[in-house]
């Protein structure tokens, strides 16, 4: 699979808001790479799982304004709002052969927008295993 069909595949997802969709895109062993975690995570479920996170914390206005595109890989600059702080990052995504995310590194700033997400995304990490 090409990176556009892939790429096409994660927006469909990213715009349903459906987290559900999350494990058909990701390989067995993907690895997400967080702002706010030195080491990186591995596996499809604990990547799941942050992503999934994050769809609560940063997808209801999520919204991406530009991306670049190579043949295994895209990285995507994005806008959102955590509480009342306003976060820019980019979503760096590379994926396989078969179109699977293999690799998901999140940045984000300014570094205040980053408290603002480390303290929503624990929060909601803590009640997804709570539940």
């Amino acid at each position: 699979m090409d990176s556009a069909a892939a790429l096409a595949r994660w927006h469909a997802v990213v715009e349903s808001r459906d987290a559900a969709g999350l494990p058909a895109l990701i390989a067995e062993d993907a690895v997400f790479r967080s702002p706010a975690v030195h080491t990186p995570q591995e596996g499809r479920d604990t990547v799941v799982g942050y992503l999934t996170a994050a769809f609560t914390v940063l997808g209801p206005r999520l919204t991406y304004e530009r991306e670049w595109l190579a043949s295994d890989s895209a990285v995507l600059q994005f806008r959102t709002t955590v509480g009342d702080m306003e976060v820019s990052g980019v979503d760096i995504i590379t994926w396989d052969a078969d179109g699977q995310i293999v690799d998901f590194t999140v940045m984000v700033r300014p570094v205040k927008a980053l408290n603002a997400v480390i303290e929503h995304m624990g929060a909601e990490l803590m009640r997804m295993l709570a539940g």
